[in-house]
């Protein structure tokens, strides 16, 4: 078991103070502070120290697979880490965007690379053959839009709101095909031309303040729209989140993202964890590229209900387990009070939210504090944590 020096990744939509004070570093930060990763990924992988040399875990993991994730993990994934954990801290709100299954990033990631794209290249839709499924654990609250919402609730929302161009646009969803309504008004938004969606976007925009000055049902859906067109103007994007759910979670709560759901996470800070891939399709609020065709190709259209998901305890009373069908992770949340055993599950990250913590095995310890992290390779014997604080643990699926 090896302390982890993690990356931060800088990005505009992240917190100046979040990340900052969690790791004990100057705030407010002189930039945006998004993201802070920790595992194996080739963009940012983490890094040991080791007779005072840093050494990336991604290249440790390539000399010696078997031994850090253990011969399943090896002939399940091949020589690679199957999951990345994150702390995720938005000020602002990230793009929309969708990610594709396993079968559809592999004929996708196939395809760019028989037309030559660079994997590189702006335009390209697929960085690699892998999935993305993911999962957010809030740590405060976060408000996030993740799905299509009942269209008759989208309905009555722009009948609330008044606004005759949205009323028509989204016609559509008045047929009895809640998929095929969906689809067609989505294509039908991002068709518009840009004199038709900023005509759309004057008429809808001083509605959705009426709303929000008379608390109307909707007013929360109106402040969102109208902070995402204060940042994203004239972009088709602001119109597509108003068919999509709505999710404030407290802390403690999750989403799990599969295959083809649009999201976007607007606010707050939250653990992440995702399969180990960089496959993202972007649907709006962005200035980068975006598909529509490939979009409408791997987007599921069919309305879905969204409820946080709430850890379960029994496997051990001390840690809560998030279940998701991702074969790629398993997070689970482990409250310690002295000392705690768990069950070996393979390759760990292991990330203190509340310490200091100690890892202790025959012959070693290890004492995380605050905000720190560590690798426990597969071939690693059992550990106790010690000590009182609340850390979040990270295996495969």
């Amino acid at each position: 078991m090896e302390l982890l020096h993690n990356r931060i990744q800088e990005y505009d939509w992240g917190s100046r103070t979040a990340l900052a004070e969690l790791l004990g570093l100057p705030s407010p930060a002189g930039v945006p502070q998004a993201e802070l990763w920790m595992g194996a990924h080739p963009q940012a992988s983490s890094s040991v120290l080791r007779d005072g040399h840093a050494h990336s875990l991604l290249n440790l993991i390539d000399a010696d697979p078997r031994a850090l994730l253990g011969q399943p993990l090896v002939e399940r994934f091949g020589s690679q880490l199957p999951f990345l954990l994150k702390i995720l801290a938005a000020d602002q709100p990230l793009s929309l965007q969708v990610h594709p299954s396993l079968e559809q990033a592999r004929e996708g990631f196939a395809r760019e690379d028989a037309l030559g794209i660079p994997r590189n290249a702006p335009h390209r839709s697929y960085r690699d053959a892998n999935h993305k499924p993911e999962l957010i654990c809030a740590i405060t609250p976060m408000q996030a839009l993740v799905g299509f919402r009942d269209p008759s609730r989208t309905l009555a929302l722009a009948d609330a709101l008044g606004a005759p161009g949205l009323v028509a646009l989204l016609q559509p969803l008045r047929g009895a095909d809640a998929s095929g309504g969906l689809r067609e008004t989505f294509c039908r938004l991002m068709s518009l031309p840009r004199g038709g969606l900023v005509a759309l976007l004057e008429e809808l925009l001083p509605a959705c303040e009426r709303q929000v000055e008379r608390a109307g049902a909707f007013a929360g859906e109106a402040a969102s729209t109208l902070r995402l067109a204060e940042r994203y103007p004239a972009d088709a994007g602001v119109v597509v989140s108003l068919l999509l759910n709505l999710v404030t979670l407290s802390p403690g709560e999750a989403i799990y993202l599969g295959a083809g759901l649009m999201h976007a996470y607007l606010s707050g800070v939250g653990v992440e964890i995702m399969a180990n891939s960089d496959n993202v399709l972007r649907c709006g609020l962005t200035s980068k590229h975006v598909d529509v065709a490939e979009l409408t190709r791997i987007l599921d259209f069919a309305p879905a209900a969204v409820s946080p998901l709430r850890a379960t305890d029994d496997e051990h009373p001390a840690e809560q387990v998030y279940r998701t069908p991702a074969p790629d992770f398993r997070l689970s949340r482990v409250t310690v009070q002295g000392r705690v055993e768990l069950a070996r599950r393979g390759p760990e990250v292991l990330l203190c939210l509340e310490g200091p913590l100690t890892l202790a095995q025959t012959g070693a310890s290890l004492t995380l504090g605050r905000g720190e992290s560590a690798f426990v390779p597969a071939l690693d014997p059992s550990y106790v944590l010690e000590g009182q604080g609340v850390l979040f643990r990270a295996t495969a699926g």
